[in-house]
């Protein structure tokens, strides 16, 4: 099993900057995509960031210049960092890796537990 723990979230005013963090350990042989979502109350879970294996990154257009995805393939953690925050990025956010167990198990989804993210305005 592969376990996400995700850190970083908080309380912040509009405009300011927060920094996401996640760390993937456990029975891990290779980790392909990483990845961020977010739910807010009352709607569905949607994609904010993910990030491959070579770098290559993918945003939600409403994030798109404000919010950068990294990877530290050594560490097996990924980051987010957001700035110019708004109150409309308040919600849940959660680490998503996409990753095999052993060198013959298919990949599968692994979620982390979720981080509180609150902008005030």
């Amino acid at each position: 099993q592969v376990q996400l723990v995700e850190s970083g979230g908080g309380l912040v005013q509009a405009g300011d900057s927060l920094r996401l963090s996640c760390a993937a350990s456990g029975s891990i042989f290779s980790i392909n995509a990483m990845g961020w979502y977010r739910q807010a109350p009352g709607k569905l879970r949607e994609l904010v960031a993910t990030i491959t294996s070579g770098g290559s990154t993918n945003y939600a257009d409403s994030v798109k210049g404000r919010f950068t995805i990294s990877r530290d393939n050594a560490k097996n953690t990924v980051y987010l960092q957001m700035n110019s925050l708004k109150p409309e990025d308040t919600a849940v956010y959660y680490c998503n890796t996409v990753a095999q167990t052993t060198r013959f198990s298919l990949s599968a989804d692994y979620w982390g537990q979720g981080t509180q993210v609150t902008v005030s305005s």
